[in-house]
Parts: C-alpha cells; sequence; structure tokens
C-alpha cells in the first residue's frame, strides 16, 4: 500500500470519501510524517512552512477522535491573527463536511463580544480563535475546557513574536492535564523548544522543510539611498507589471506613507498595520485577495496570518531585521507551481548587514539595471461592492450571484470572490462592468428584502 495515500490511514470511510472528494490524493511531507502519530494521540512539534498542509494535518486528527454527540468543546486550535483563524475555521468545516452536526466556532478579537456569547450558549465541537479573545471567555465563564482533548498552536513562532506567551499560558491554565498538544511553527527559536517543553508530553518532533519543495523565487538586492525607494518601488512595477503585490515595512507610518505616495502615482495601493479597527482590517484584507487592490503595503505583525494563494511578488522595502524574517516574507510567493519574485531594498548603511544575505543565487544589482519610468498606472482588474447584509441575514454567496446573474443581468464570468461576514457581504466586480453589478443589485432584493449596496473605493 503507497504510506502517502490516506487510505493508509486508519481514518473512517466518510472521512476518506471526502478527501477524495476535496482533492486529497497523496499526504504532502508534514501529513505523512505527523498524522500517524497525531491519530495515536501523540504530542507532536512540527516545523512547516505556510502551504504545506499543515491546517489538514492537525484538522483530520482532531476530526478523527472527535465525539460529536458529545456537544462540549473538544478541541482548541489558537492561531496569531483574526485572518489564520477565519482560514483555518474555513478548513476545518470542509474536513467536516463528511460527517453531519459538527460546529466550529471563532472566537476572534475585533469582533463584538455578544454575539459570540449566543453562539457559546447553544455550544460547539471545536473552538478555532485568538489567545486574548478565547482567554476573555475563559474569564467570563462562557467558554468551559472540561471536555477539552486536542489543544493546536498554529503558527506558534509568530504568536510568540507578537506577545502571546502569557495568554497561552493563562488559557492553558484552564486546560485538562491529560490532552494532545499539538505544535506547529515555520521556524524554531529556542523559545519554541522552551514552550514545547512546558507545555508538551515526549514531542515528536517533525521537521519538513527540507522534504517540501522550495517554492521557485527570484530574489534581486539594491543598494540605494533612502530618498530613491520609493521611486524604485514603481521603476519595479513598471518594469515587472506585477498582478499583486506586498511591500514589507518595518513601521505603521511608513506603511500609511509609502500607499499614499503609490496612490499619488495612480497606483492603488492599501496599508495595513497593527492599529487598523477590525472593520477596516477587513476591509483591507477583502479587496486585496478579491484583487481590487493591486498593492498592500504591510508590517510583519499585520501581515500574519494572510494568505494569498497566487502572489506575484514580494518587495522588502526595509531590510528585515533578520533571515527568518525574511524567509516568511518571500514564502508567499512562487506558490502553486508559479514562479515568484521578491526584491529587497537596503541603504549603504545597511551594506554590512546585506552581505548577511548573499549566496550562489540571490541576484545584487545595480538599481540602474531598471529603466527611468516616465509614466505608469497599476489599476486591479476588479472593484468591490458592498451589500449591507451578510450571515446574520441568511445571505449565502449563491443568493449574491443569482441576484447579480438574474433576469439577463450580469454575465458570471464578470463576477470574482464573494466575501459574507456577519452583517456585510463583498463581491468583486469586474472593473468594466461596475456600475451595471451596482444597479443591478440596487434594484434587486436578495432573500426577498432590499439591502444597501455601495463601491468601495
Amino acid at each position: 500500500m503507497n504510506t502517502t495515500n490516506f487510505s493508509s490511514l486508519p481514518l473512517c470511510a466518510e472521512m476518506l470519501h471526502n478527501l477524495n472528494e476535496l482533492g486529497f490524493k497523496e499526504m504532502t511531507p508534514v501529513q505523512a510524517q505527523s498524522l500517524p502519530p497525531i491519530l495515536q494521540n501523540a504530542d507532536v512539534i512540527a516545523q512547516a512552512k505556510t502551504g504545506s498542509g499543515k491546517t489538514a494535518a492537525f484538522g483530520i486528527g482532531l476530526l478523527h477522535k472527535l465525539n460529536v454527540k458529545n456537544f462540549k468543546v473538544q478541541s482548541l486550535v489558537l492561531c496569531p491573527t483574526r485572518e489564520l483563524a477565519d482560514q483555518v475555521a474555513k478548513e476545518l468545516r470542509r474536513l467536516a463536511r463528511g460527517t453531519h452536526n459538527i460546529k466550529i466556532l471563532t472566537l476572534c478579537g475585533g469582533m463584538p463580544f455578544g454575539p459570540q456569547l449566543g453562539s457559546l450558549r447553544h455550544g460547539a465541537h471545536i473552538i478555532v480563535g485568538t489567545p486574548g479573545r478565547v482567554l476573555a471567555h475563559l474569564d467570563k465563564g462562557s467558554l468551559l475546557f472540561d471536555a477539552l482533548d486536542t489543544l493546536v498552536l498554529d503558527e506558534a513562532d509568530r504568536m510568540l513574536d507578537m506577545g502571546f506567551i502569557e495568554e497561552i499560558d493563562r488559557v492553558i491554565a484552564f486546560m485538562p492535564a491529560q490532552r494532545q498538544t499539538l505544535l506547529f511553527s515555520a521556524t524554531y527559536p529556542e523559545e519554541i523548544m522552551q514552550l514545547s517543553a512546558s507545555i508538551q508530553k515526549d514531542a515528536l518532533n517533525i521537521q519538513t522543510i527540507s522534504a517540501e519543495s522550495a517554492n521557485p523565487i527570484t530574489e534581486r538586492f539594491y543598494e540605494l539611498e533612502q530618498t530613491e525607494k520609493l521611486p524604485m518601488l514603481i521603476k519595479i512595477f513598471a518594469h515587472y507589471k506585477p498582478e499583486n503585490v506586498i511591500v514589507f515595512c518595518n513601521t505603521k507610518i511608513e506603511s500609511q506613507e509609502i500607499a499614499k505616495h503609490l496612490r499619488q502615482k495612480e497606483i492603488d495601493a492599501l496599508a495595513i498595520h497593527g492599529d487598523l479597527e477590525q472593520i477596516d482590517r477587513t476591509d483591507v484584507m477583502v479587496q486585496f485577495a478579491n484583487k481590487s487592490a493591486s498593492v498592500l503595503v504591510a508590517t510583519d505583525v499585520a501581515a500574519r496570518g494572510i494568505d494569498i494563494k497566487e502572489l506575484s511578488m514580494v518587495i522588502n522595502y526595509d531590510l528585515p531585521h533578520d533571515e527568518a524574517i525574511y524567509t516568511h516574507r518571500i514564502g508567499r510567493t512562487g506558490r502553486a507551481g508559479e514562479e515568484g519574485l521578491a526584491f529587497t531594498l537596503f541603504t549603504p548603511d545597511e551594506a554590512r548587514d546585506a552581505d548577511l544575505y548573499r549566496n550562489t543565487k540571490r541576484l545584487f544589482e545595480e538599481a540602474s539595471a531598471l529603466d527611468e519610468v516616465s509614466s505608469f498606472e497599476m489599476k486591479p482588474p476588479n472593484v468591490t461592492l458592498v451589500i449591507e447584509g451578510g450571515k446574520k441575514e441568511k445571505i449565502r454567496p449563491g443568493d449574491i450571484l443569482g441576484a447579480l446573474t438574474g433576469e439577463a443581468g450580469i454575465a458570471a464570468k464578470h463576477i470574482g470572490k464573494i466575501d459574507i461576514y456577519a452583517h456585510q457581504s463583498y463581491v468583486a466586480i469586474e472593473r468594466s462592468m461596475v456600475d451595471e453589478a451596482h444597479k443591478q443589485l440596487k434594484n434587486t432584493k436578495i432573500k426577498g428584502k432590499s439591502f444597501s449596496v455601495w463601491v468601495m473605493n
């Protein structure tokens, strides 16, 4: 039997059927190495990069032993950001499709507390959340872990970077001592090993980075004065014409200034940083993910949890503080078999630090290698429409699609990604069709109701 086939695992027929329906043919390296011990209830610490299939690794494990008839919280997945928590919860729901009545609930900061209380009163099997909000519910007594048997820390290194260690320790204090603990991390700093030793028992150490195929990324470095960096961004965009780009910088003020400068140069750019309100953060992330914004200027903390499967380019506007950060940044491009582009800008004062990045694969080039730009525009292919109704109003993606395409409306090929949140829905529309789509939605009822619709600029 092929040991990388999911059928080699002691999974139920419903799970195997669902995995086949989802296109999960063979296990990725992290799945092949971690799933057998996870299914045997062992503690695991695994090093695996984003896109390696780690969510399915721990997701299949916790779903395998879940008792649907026991309507109590049996598993907790802690994530560093709301975006990652949402992605993990969505993937777990896909994996759980073959089993009826499994309830998966997200508990994240930046969202109203009241509705979460209501959802908890109705019970849940699996909680996916951020440390602070999970702890708030534990302190309030609205969340109980008396039946919990699995804890997962996803992107544990990022949670430590963000200063969540105290919250994690306090959350764990509410848990039974007898439990399975799974820890997934892209890097293995000393703090991770200390955390593993304090919360896991005889954890099996799995590292699959070397077994995973490297992202095909061309890496270029340019030395230039600080005042030359903004013009250099535009030169890079004009030369390579990327569909979408993340520009990393070190401060929130810098992220705002860069985005503002790019917009003044007719390049659609949005900034994301730690001080954004959650609703504004959602607006930014939705537009970038659905191709209604071409450039996202981000700080490291704000960018954690961002998972764009097809990202043309990453630019380090500032030299990263260390190579682990550099690797995490550029690893977002060159995925799904596509070649990625990564650029790093550094000043003469940083030249000695930049030398630490030199190897036979990285290209250190003269900034003059790229032509000067006289005029250049960068407009995304889509524009986002916002509907003031969402999950709480029972709106589904099919309802929005039907409202747009019904009665000789917009052709489906002009409609992009649809995202639905509690009280708002976002739909990407091809730029040339946005006015017509806006008119169509304003004059069409959804679920028998009229909703306010506006164009996001």
